[in-house]
């Protein structure tokens, strides 16, 4: 048991490590998402092909998980996109949405009553990030980024456990990332011609940096996820990852310094942010005690 949540803490961090490689990899961030799908995808068909766990699914499912892989692959240019308009640390924020835009469509999905209280805590979300907003218009073009970036993350993890009723979680990865990246190959040459990069082929450190993202950041970490999985419950690992933006500010303070190119307003809406964050963690909690 303590092994498993070694490996799922490791995962969480290498989630969270992701922010950190984003601005250290200077693509530009269509180009950035399409290299990390494109090593991904290809590492996760070599291993499953190697230990024979690859598993045909319908073409209508097929078309499906490509569809959602498409919103997982926009998340992540508007993620990265939120980084370089901003930084790592704003852009962990403006993740943090995730949770209002979550209590809004999950409802929507599995038609059942949007719970109040979730409703509460996601404005109180919203309420940080519009005080960093409103107090440091420097940040407003990676805020509005970063926020449409958390509305899409919040769309492919609902869609995913609808998926994961029928397919194994490593069949639904797979598939997602290739149909991210198909449909994203087609999305790039217009997305290029709008935000024309300073270069297409990564460099030696840009392709270095690629690799851990695609490698640790991805593949790794889904494996530590699904190895804690077989000890520990789903709702734990869920809760778990509410540490993820903790752990990528911390590591950008760490890393970059940015605590000090943000002023008071930035802490004052990031406190408001993980006291929403602690109240839900508490929330859930005490759901899952009661059933």
């Amino acid at each position: 048991m303590k092994k498993a949540f070694l490996q799922l803490h490791a995962a969480v961090l290498l989630a969270g490590f992701t922010g950190i490689l984003g601005r250290l990899i200077t693509l530009n961030e269509g180009l950035l998402v399409w290299y990390r799908l494109l090593l991904s995808s290809l590492t996760l068909w070599i291993l499953l092909f190697l230990s024979k766990k690859i598993k045909r699914i319908s073409l209508k499912d097929c078309l499906k998980i490509f569809s959602v892989g498409l919103i997982a692959a926009l998340h992540w240019v508007t993620f990265y996109g939120s980084i370089k308009y901003a930084n790592v640390s704003v852009a962990l924020v403006c993740f943090s949405a995730i949770g209002f835009f979550t209590a809004i469509f999950e409802p929507l999905v599995f038609r059942r009553r949007i719970d109040p209280w979730e409703l509460l805590l996601g404005l109180m979300v919203i309420g940080g990030i519009y005080i960093i907003f409103h107090f440091d218009p420097q940040y407003k073009i990676g805020i509005i980024v970063g926020i449409l970036s958390a509305l899409l993350g919040s769309l492919f993890p609902i869609f995913n456990r609808i998926f994961l009723r029928t397919h194994a979680p490593e069949t639904v990865t797979v598939y997602e990332l290739t149909g991210g990246l198909i449909s994203l190959s087609f999305i790039l040459p217009f997305y290029l011609q709008l935000f024309p990069p300073d270069h297409v082929v990564p460099g030696r450190n840009d392709l270095l940096w690629l690799l851990v993202l695609s490698w640790f950041c991805t593949v790794l970490a889904f494996q530590l996820s699904m190895n804690a999985l077989r000890k520990i419950s789903a709702f734990t690992v869920n809760l778990t990852y509410n540490l993820e933006p903790v752990y990528g500010i911390l590591l950008a303070f760490a890393i970059y310094q940015e605590n000090k190119e943000l002023g008071p307003s930035f802490y004052a809406g990031l406190t408001i942010i993980l006291m929403a964050v602690a109240l839900q963690t508490v929330n859930v909690y005490i759901k899952h005690r009661s059933k």
